[in-house]
């Protein structure tokens, strides 16, 4: 047996999915300074779900040592976050009467293709200053579509976890009942001695 029963938590700068939350928060923030009117409500709240998105991702990833059920919540709040944020993107297409690009859209498979790239989490910021709103609206979605997708993924993957391994509170017990054996049977061998 282990000397813990705490597994490592963290990890989350590793999954591709929290480097395209951080990068959809990243681009959100340069988006809102470049089209969203400053002072205006949508400008805080967009970047605030962008950031909640992202910074869930990771408060859920370093809780999963301690609590599955905190972990789990925590990863459907990033992708609940993100979804508001792609209703944002949504709504600014429509309110400036600009197309949002359907899956069969000639420009989408570009898009894909790029956000798939490694160029593309190198340098995420690279295109910003030359894409127009319509663009960079149907870049955000695109990836916020792909990130959420992710984080369902994500989501289905711990609750297997959890049903496989059990919470906390169950490792707990089965690591004290194997410490109470381990030195119940020492105990044992001391008094055949």
């Amino acid at each position: 047996m282990s000397d813990t029963f705490l597994p490592k938590g963290g990890g989350y700068r590793n999954l591709r999915v929290y480097k395209l939350a951080e990068n959809i928060h990243d681009l959100t923030a340069a988006f809102s300074e470049r089209f969203i009117e400053r002072g205006s409500r949508t400008k805080d709240q967009m970047i605030q779900a962008a950031r909640s998105g992202k910074q869930n991702i990771a408060e859920g990833s370093m809780a999963s040592s301690t609590s599955k059920e905190t972990e789990i919540k925590l990863t459907n709040v990033a992708k609940a976050s993100l979804e508001e944020l792609l209703l944002d993107y949504e709504d600014y297409l429509r309110q400036h009467h600009l197309e949002k690009w359907d899956k069969n859209h000639a420009r989408i498979f570009k898009i894909k293709e790029y956000l798939r790239s490694d160029q593309f989490l190198a340098r995420p910021m690279e295109f910003v200053e030359i894409m127009n709103a319509e663009e960079y609206c149907n870049l955000c979605i695109t990836l916020i579509n792909q990130s959420t997708y992710m984080l369902r993924r994500l989501i289905e993957k711990q609750q297997e976890q959890f049903l496989n391994e059990g919470g906390i509170k169950e490792k707990m017990y089965k690591a004290r009942l194997e410490y109470r054996k381990k030195f119940s049977n020492s105990d044992k061998t001391d008094e055949e001695e």
